[in-house]
């Protein structure tokens, strides 16, 4: 039984902890994915974050055209060359996670990468199954940074047809004539984008009324208005059934009207994700599992077990690769300094929808806002009522801002039209750092007529006492 002074369970942020100052430890990395699936460096690198965007970025050049009429420019897409467009998307995907792989395996004397799937039999004790047997490995520390996967519904006939998720999707051979996307969440919007824009008849089906509703009501709702013109919208709907006839795929449905079946050639699940606790057996290696599954950690990221942390999808509420790196340098500082823990700081954690619009948020949603019994006021400023605007031809889009009445500090910001995520940073920052909305609106130069007059003009709309 080899004993080590570090395991890592995960090669996606979990990875990162590793700089010249473990240099003379003896560390373990276990990743399951490696080998024929060829996926080292987690769900980020390789079919989430980085991936997805290179396609949304390809989607919105193809929607490009489909604008230019109100502008006064005809133009027409022509073609989409889709194997050329995935080819060269993860021949740079495919080719950073080798090259990460590589490097563990074979640029680190003190680096062991065990490739297979770790399973704990006892605390601090870990049995990885690898295509060679199966080997028991032991460590004085452990980071758990295992991630999560695609969540699949329970609905009759799913694990016959054939389905794909985000995992496997955007490596499709042909893109097909029609894609029905179940859920309507911001992976189902993400790839709903994408896959029309690049020609394909989209249906999306949810059982909300709304699409992304977990975002501020006002802008889910605009959103959802919006994809409605898109994509053909079917919500408040149960699914009852699947079944896959040839080369298509038949979805049936309970809707508000009575029961109904969509046929499309490729059918996405997109209904959320789960953490990969399970696949760990916590309960063997004396973890305690809270609420969804997810590992249960304190603020320094340490689990019920002393000397065992966890960090990202798997022990996290928020599942985004910022805060996943976040938690990775706390973790790598309390390893460490173990003397000298510092704490994870979620207090304002940003998230952005990559589809289009685009949407951004931070902070409270103003339901949260009502519900917590908070004091606010809010203003809103559409994307039309300033000059940048005013080239984009924008009518839909709106920044929406909550703030405290007496003092003017922010307490959520909320996004939709063309590059929220990067309008919303200095509202994030504001909110970090403490400066109020009077303070920011007019101690700072805002550059005319660019696009961030949006944020300036909703924060000095507030009506703040």
């Amino acid at each position: 039984m080899r004993h080590f002074d570090l395991v890592i369970i995960g090669s996606g942020s979990g990875n990162s902890i590793l700089d010249d100052r473990f240099a003379d430890w003896n560390v373990a990395i276990v990743e399951k994915g490696v080998g024929s699936t060829g996926n080292y460096g987690g769900t980020c690198l390789n079919v989430g974050c980085i991936p997805t965007k290179m396609f949304v970025h390809t989607a919105d050049v193809a929607a490009a055209p489909a604008s230019g009429t109100k502008l006064g420019v005809d133009l027409e897409l022509r073609d989409v060359r889709w194997r050329e467009i995935r080819d060269r998307i993860f021949g740079r995907i495919d080719e950073i996670a080798t090259g990460g792989r590589r490097y563990r395996a074979e640029g680190n004397p003190n680096v062991t990468l065990f490739e297979g799937t770790g399973k704990f039999t006892g605390v601090k004790q870990l049995a990885v199954e690898t295509g060679d047997g199966t080997e028991t490995i032991t460590a004085d520390r452990f980071v758990l940074a295992a991630g999560g996967r695609p969540a699949v519904p329970e609905i009759p006939g799913i694990e016959s047809v054939g389905y794909h998720t985000s995992d496997s999707v955007m490596r499709l051979d042909e893109l097909p004539r029609r894609m029905i996307i179940l859920g309507t969440g911001f992976v189902g919007a993400e790839f709903a984008h994408v896959f029309s824009a690049l020609g394909v008849e989209v249906t999306m089906v949810g059982r909300s009324g709304r699409v992304l509703r977990s975002e501020d009501a006002d802008v889910s709702q605009r959103f959802t208005e919006l994809a409605a013109e898109r994509w053909d919208l079917r919500l408040n709907r149960k699914e009852i059934g699947v079944e896959r006839d040839a080369t298509v795929t038949r979805l049936h449905l309970e809707g508000p009207d009575g029961p109904e079946a969509l046929e499309a050639e490729v059918l996405l699940v997109a209904t959320g994700r789960v953490p990969n606790t399970d696949l760990l057996d916590p309960a063997a290696g004396g973890l305690e599992v809270g609420d969804g599954g997810k590992i249960k950690v304190d603020a320094t990221q340490l689990t019920s077990v002393d000397g065992v942390w966890a960090l990202g999808d798997i022990s996290s509420a928020h599942e985004l690769k910022h805060v996943a790196n976040h938690e990775m340098r706390v973790v790598q500082h309390n390893l460490l300094h173990p003397d000298a823990p510092i704490e994870s700081d979620h207090q304002y954690v940003p998230h952005a929808v990559f589809s289009s619009p685009q949407i951004a948020s931070v902070g409270l949603t103003e339901q949260e806002a009502q519900l917590r019994g908070v004091d606010y006021v809010t203003s809103t400023q559409d994307y039309a009522s300033i000059a940048y605007g005013w080239a984009l031809e924008d009518h839909s889009g709106f920044a929406k801002l909550l703030a405290d009445p007496a003092t003017g500090q922010l307490l959520g910001a909320h996004i939709i039209g063309p590059q929220a995520p990067t309008l919303i940073q200095p509202l994030i920052q504001a909110m970090q750092f403490g400066l109020d909305a009077r303070t920011m609106a007019r101690g700072q130069y805002w550059i005319h007529p660019a696009m961030p007059e949006l944020v300036e003009n909703a924060l000095l709309n507030l009506p703040l006492n």
